[in-house]
């Protein structure tokens, strides 16, 4: 009876083992996220300020290797640069980003890129994004994101602009081929969404050579820094005509070139294929999401007359958490005060196909299959109200 007894005991932590070692193998993502928001601001007030400082998910700034921001990052700002006036991203919030990651406190010595692909098409002017829109989102109307940059480069501080636009039908190969010219990558096969991956690649005016995939290239070396490259996602939220709803997720497609994939990005949007852009490229350190206004039912198109001001901003690691808290407490509340019928098709709990809620699942399932936090269950999320 001993003998049995001590063998069970053996079974029992040579099975928890074997699970043990099976999960540890399994990709790793957190079960919950974090919603941090500030409300009451627009943009030139300190409302960055207390967004960035108070973050529960993860600490800004990077010291003593805890953290967002090191000193020495070159920290790409990903923004919505396809629409004038009050759709793309406000530019006041633009500027007390970078200004907030230049007063890093032990010194910011890194560099600052401002991109966006408006894929050389649609837009404003039918012919793709800009960085210099004559009417942009800012308080003013008249601070470009182009201005942004140039006031810090001024300054002297390593801020640059790129407007991927231009490179978005030139293919070209990774550093490590030898190939150093600017353009995207286009990786051979198309994935089960139907997405065929494709990114930037590309150097700045200070000579620093981003691949968006696989980080800081050193010419030196001859190898890739992917640590090195933080990627910030600043999107406007919104409402969208194919897809219901455009925010932290859908600003993706800023990333890859439609040109040169027959617009499978677009066309696989429905069946996750952002997600799976995400997942196989890079997933952002962080995203904030830009309620400054946002435009509940005319779409990405928002004009200075049909946006709705509503002065808010919220940040969080995890960028499906944040488009389901958003989209359910701001963007489907001012959609039915203005008697929108797509009100219902913007719920992220939506299963119905062609639904926001339909599409962002379908995402979510390729960035966790990918090893990353994609929280859409409202139970899995908490918010941080910041004051």
């Amino acid at each position: 009876m001993k003998n049995k007894s001590v063998s069970k005991v053996l079974q029992s932590f040579v099975c928890g083992a074997v699970m043990l070692a099976g999960m540890l193998a399994m990709p790793v993502y957190a079960k919950s996220a974090v919603v941090n928001v500030v409300e009451n601001t627009d943009g030139t007030d300190n409302g960055v300020r207390l967004l960035l400082s108070a973050l529960k998910d993860v600490p800004f700034y990077r010291i003593s290797e805890i953290g967002l921001i090191g000193t020495q990052d070159v920290v790409l700002i990903k923004i919505n640069s396809l629409w004038a006036e009050r759709g793309g991203t406000n530019t006041d919030l633009l500027k007390a980003v970078i200004e907030y990651i230049i007063r890093h406190p032990a010194g910011f010595e890194g560099e600052i890129i401002v991109a966006d692909n408006g894929q050389g098409m649609f837009g404003s002017e039918g012919k793709g994004g800009r960085l210099d829109w004559a009417s942009p989102n800012s308080s003013d109307r008249k601070q470009s994101a182009q201005m942004v940059v140039d006031y810090f480069a001024a300054q002297g501080y390593r801020v640059s602009g790129v407007s991927w636009d231009k490179l978005t039908r030139r293919k070209t190969a990774e550093f490590l081929s030898g190939d150093m010219a600017d353009g995207f990558v286009v990786e051979p096969g198309v994935k089960p969404t139907g997405i065929q991956i494709s990114y930037p690649k590309f150097s700045t005016s200070y000579g620093t050579h981003v691949s968006f995939k696989q980080g800081i290239w050193d010419a030196e070396s001859k190898s890739y820094n992917k640590q090195k490259l933080k990627l910030i996602n600043i999107p406007v939220l919104k409402s969208h005509t194919q897809y219901q709803v455009a925010g932290a997720v859908s600003a993706y497609m800023g990333v890859p070139s439609n040109a040169l994939t027959d617009m499978s990005p677009n066309k696989s949007v429905g069946a996750g294929g952002l997600g799976t852009l995400m997942a196989n490229t890079r997933f952002p350190d962080l995203t904030i999401l830009d309620m400054i206004y946002i435009c509940p039912v005319r779409g990405p198109p928002s004009s200075y007359s049909n946006a709705v001001q509503k002065n808010m901003i919220a940040a969080s690691t995890d960028p499906f958490a944040l488009d389901v808290w958003a989209v359910k407490n701001v963007l489907i509340p001012a959609a039915e005060l203005l008697d929108s019928k797509r009100a219902k098709q913007m719920d992220p709990r939506s299963i119905e196909q062609g639904s926001f809620g339909y599409w962002l699942t379908r995402s979510a399932e390729e960035v966790q299959r990918g090893g990353f936090q994609a929280a859409i269950d409202e139970n899995e999320i908490s918010v941080n109200k910041i004051q």
